[in-house]
């Protein structure tokens, strides 16, 4: 259950890929099911990972911030003000962070990877973006997208025009996925979640893919947590026990186990 007066401050929560800010044909509710989430865990979670892409894009400029992505914020601060810990790792959209989450939400920011323990648990944190051998040509990319001066260039523009611009891009990006289909598929990043494994990690928990799953091999565990455009998927981990939820908003979640993952991607997201 998400809300136990039972486990004050004690559950781990994990999501990823709710790409706020955009028109997207999905349901229009989705920010208002994840500022409820949030309501929700606020009693028992100790600390929130937000694994990439909370927003499509996130630029920010020094006296300015979208003014749709408030009420999102809003929520996030009230989760910190009541004491949960929250980490952000950047995702593939958030290439131009600065200091705000940090300085007025009170958020820590990692540009990369995160590494954390938890019950001796050695735990591997990341978007996922970039980690296949074969996408040589997007960790180019994102090198020059995190550029310094390329981004202090970038906020240059009018924020109308640089907004604009960051909007256009993002739909054609999802347009071609859309058209040509993902570029890697899940078996791909099993493999990587896997090679991080052996490198000495308990659980590897990634987003990115937008496809829930979590898989247990050898004693170690994969999970992605897949997203809040369709799926409305996070994770928990309450002692040792890592567990995959679909959110439903006014109802009680409902777990996705190993087992069920075939079955539950024939779902319907309104079901």
């Amino acid at each position: 259950m998400i809300n136990n007066g039972k486990n004050q401050k004690k559950i781990f929560y994990f999501i990823s890929d709710a790409h706020l800010g955009p028109d997207l044909p999905y349901p229009s509710h989705r920010e208002t099911m994840l500022i409820d989430f949030f309501h929700q865990i606020r009693t028992n979670a100790d600390h929130l990972f937000i694994i990439g892409d909370l927003f499509d894009f996130w630029i920010e400029y020094r006296h300015m911030i979208r003014s749709d992505y408030f009420n999102v914020l809003s929520a996030l601060a009230r989760l910190v003000q009541d004491g949960t810990k929250i980490d952000y790792i950047a995702g593939n959209h958030d290439f131009a962070l600065g200091p705000f989450l940090t300085d007025h939400v009170g958020i820590r920011v990692h540009r990369d990877c995160l590494a954390i323990e938890r019950n001796e648990k050695h735990i591997y944190l990341t978007h996922g973006d970039g980690l296949i051998d074969a996408d040589k040509g997007y960790r180019l990319l994102k090198v020059a997208l995190r550029n310094p001066i390329l981004q202090r260039s970038y906020r240059l523009l009018h924020p109308s025009l640089g907004i604009g611009m960051a909007t256009f891009f993002s739909r054609l990006s999802r347009q071609q996925e859309v058209t040509k289909g993902p570029k890697f598929g899940r078996q791909d990043y099993r493999k990587t979640a896997w090679k991080l494994a052996d490198q000495g990690y308990d659980v590897v928990i990634m987003g990115h893919t937008h496809r829930p799953e979590i898989i247990h091999r050898r004693g170690k565990t994969y999970c992605n947590t897949g997203d809040w455009i369709k799926s409305f998927t996070y994770a928990s981990l309450e002692s040792n026990t890592l567990r995959l939820w679909r959110y439903r908003q006014g109802q009680a979640p409902v777990e996705i186990t190993p087992e069920q993952e075939a079955r539950y991607s024939k779902i319907s997201p309104s079901a």
